[in-house]
Formats: C-alpha cells, sequence, structure tokens
C-alpha cells in the first residue's frame, strides 16, 4: 500500500518544502538603485544567524541580510517531516486524511508569515519587492495536498465497499 500516489504527492511536497529552505521567495528593489536588484533578507538557512546592520562599511558592494527570517525554514522544516509522516500512517487512512487537511492549512499559513516578513521590511527600509516564481511552492504544496487528500479518501471509501461485500 506504500505505492500509491498520495505517497507520491506527499513525498514531493517533502522535497519542495526542504528546497524551499534554500531558496528566497521574495526580492527587494533598493529605492536608490531603480533597476538593480538586492536581496536584503535572506529567507533560509544560508544566514540564519548573521544578521548584520546595513552601515557596515567594511564590505560595501555586499549586501547583507539584515533581518531573520526563522520562522520561513521552520515551518517548511514542519511540512516536510509531516508529509512524511502521513506517508508512512498508510494504515489509519483517516488521520492521513486529518493531517492531509492540517498540512495544507500549514501550506496557506506560510504566506501569511511571509506576508509579515515582506511588510516588515517594507516599513523598516521602504523597499519595494516582488516573488520568485519559487515562491508558488506552497501553493504547489497545497494543491498536492489537496490531491493527496482525495486519494486517501478515495481508498478508504474502496476498502469501506470491499467490506460491505464480505
Amino acid at each position: 500500500m506504500i505505492q500509491r500516489f498520495q505517497s507520491l504527492y506527499l513525498l514531493l511536497i517533502a522535497i519542495l518544502s526542504i528546497l524551499l529552505c534554500f531558496v528566497s521567495p521574495v526580492t527587494f528593489l533598493t529605492p536608490e538603485s531603480g533597476v538593480q536588484e538586492a536581496q536584503m533578507l535572506e529567507f533560509g538557512f544560508s544566514h540564519l544567524n548573521d544578521v548584520t546592520s546595513l552601515n557596515d562599511n567594511t564590505m560595501p558592494n555586499v549586501v547583507k541580510p539584515v533581518m531573520s527570517t526563522w520562522a520561513l525554514p521552520t515551518i517548511n522544516i514542519v511540512l516536510a517531516v509531516l508529509a512524511l509522516v502521513i506517508i508512512f500512517l498508510y494504515k489509519k487512512r483517516i488521520l492521513q486524511a486529518r493531517l492531509c487537511i492540517i498540512l495544507a492549512i500549514a501550506s496557506v499559513g506560510y504566506y501569511a508569515v511571509l506576508a509579515v516578513y515582506v511588510l516588515a521590511a517594507k516599513e523598516m527600509f521602504a523597499l519595494d519587492w516582488y516573488l520568485t516564481p519559487w515562491a508558488a511552492i506552497p501553493l504547489i504544496n497545497f494543491v498536492l495536498t489537496i490531491m493527496s487528500t482525495r486519494a486517501i479518501l478515495k481508498d478508504e471509501a474502496l476498502v469501506r465497499a470491499a467490506d460491505r461485500l464480505r
């Protein structure tokens, strides 16, 4: 029963969530540079503990992160672990479906936390921002979670129908 479609969907969710820990879903534009891009915040583990100020003139051409965003990679790790746990609960399909709903809510919650960080950065530094293509990963995770939930519930209906025939 572990080779079901929902297992593949959940494995893909885990892989994408881990990938999102190491890429930035938002890019900020500095007002004086115009078109030149500058990533003022690092959304991931790469600079999690390196919180510095913009006034550091030791390396003037290097833009350093100014805000720690530990909640975003933490949500992604929780999503990945939860997806892997759901895969191995294949004998408890109702519990699997309920945990998939929690997984879908957490995927949408990622956008809420991201919005809080972006609005805080915009207010603190007066920066313009735009989403990178990596920002679509939580939405993809949400769709995959809904697909896996439907497949789990379909399996449960099939098992219940088979039990009625006996």
